[in-house]
């Protein structure tokens, strides 16, 4: 009899349940490995992207910061490049005033703000208003030593003045004293008039008139006509050293000519060595060779450009008259921007300006123009 077949279903069962479950098992395994691999390439990428963008940060700050220290400088971008160091007049004649707008104004409004150039071959205008002038005893409550109530100014020029002699004050310097600012026409006519009497025994006719304006300037074109224009000397009631000391190489006279150009002022007439060693000659432009320590207030803005360029008052407007457009930069910093526009004898004109600077003044200047200056 043959013995009956062993079951092997169990068995089987067992081990296919087994390659089951490690299957299973392997399944999960590789499902996690895979999981995992891509979590860190996951990781691998985000902290790729995070380094490219920090780079990227860094780059945009870098590129920020240098476009910030161009623009803070005030200059368009677009402007000639200027220099780092020192002072710098650009000429910008080719482009335009940014961000424009425009005001309108009459000559009364501006005449006597500061660049109305007055000298023997241009008179002051016929429309010329001496309404505003100010006494400066009276003005500033006799903090001023002057000659008499008669010395006055145009108030923007003694506001200047005042300002001048208060800097001077807190270094010690004192004793500052205007003998003589503004001569009406009948002053100055009277002046010319004595002058003619005194050469009328050697000259006669035309030859007479030129020979008394080479001493005394013709009614309506001296400088103390302008009502900005004063003359300073030392003086002490009850000290006649002080009052007897050489204005132009005392220490008062020194510091006014060293810093007069910080309050609005120039020295009118300059010449070689006088009244400062570093002086240039410019007798041969003004017209007048003697010395007289006269000023002039044409505003901060132009006295900083002529004193950063040499410019005497008929050398900037001649300058302005060439190149309309100008900007002056110190140490790279944009400090003043100048446009000159041609208005003829119009009583009243439509004026540019920028909206871009802090303020700006505008002045006829005698010669068909109006100069506007603008502060930054």
């Amino acid at each position: 009899m043959s013995k009956p077949k062993k079951s092997r279903a169990v068995p089987v069962v067992i081990v296919l349940t087994l390659l089951f479950a490690a299957l299973t098992f392997a399944c999960f395994y590789a499902r996690d490995w895979v999981a995992n691999q891509k979590a860190e390439a996951l990781r691998a990428a985000q902290a790729e992207a995070e380094e490219h963008n920090e780079a990227e940060a860094e780059k945009y700050a870098a590129a920020m910061a240098e476009f910030e220290a161009q623009t803070s400088s005030g200059a368009n971008l677009a402007w000639p490049a200027q220099k780092t160091e020192g002072w710098d007049l650009l000429d910008l004649t080719n482009y335009p005033l940014e961000s424009p707008s425009i005001v309108t104004m009459t000559r009364s409004q501006i005449m006597n703000n500061g660049l109305l150039l007055v000298n023997q071959w241009h008179s002051r205008p016929e429309d010329f208003d001496e309404s505003t002038l100010v006494g400066l005893g009276n003005y500033f409550n006799w903090a001023v030593q002057v000659a008499d109530a008669s010395v006055s100014l145009f108030p923007v020029a003694a506001d200047a003045l005042k300002a001048a002699i208060d800097a001077a004050a807190a270094e010690d310097l004192t004793h500052y004293y205007v003998p003589e600012a503004y001569r009406s026409w009948d002053t100055q006519n009277q002046y010319f008039q004595k002058r003619v009497e005194k050469l009328s025994s050697k000259y006669t006719g035309d030859a007479l008139i030129e020979a008394a304006k080479k001493e005394v300037n013709y009614p309506g074109t001296s400088e103390y006509n302008s009502g900005l224009s004063f003359r300073l000397q030392l003086y002490d009631r009850q000290d006649k050293e002080v009052t007897n000391t050489k204005y132009s190489t005392s220490s008062q006279g020194i510091w006014m000519n060293t810093h007069c150009w910080e309050y609005g002022f120039v020295f009118r007439f300059p010449q070689n060595a006088w009244p400062l060693e570093t002086s240039t000659d410019k007798s041969f432009v003004t017209g007048i060779s003697s010395q007289m320590n006269l000023y002039r207030y044409v505003g901060k803005g132009s006295a900083t450009i002529m004193h950063a360029m040499d410019f005497c008052l008929e050398e900037y407007i001649q300058y302005l008259e060439e190149h309309p457009h100008v900007a002056l930069f110190e140490d790279g910093q944009l400090k003043y921007e100048v446009y000159r526009q041609y208005v003829g004898e119009a009583s009243s004109f439509d004026i540019m300006i920028t909206r871009k600077a802090r303020g700006y003044v505008s002045s006829l200047d005698n010669m068909g123009g109006v100069i506007t200056v603008f502060e930054y």
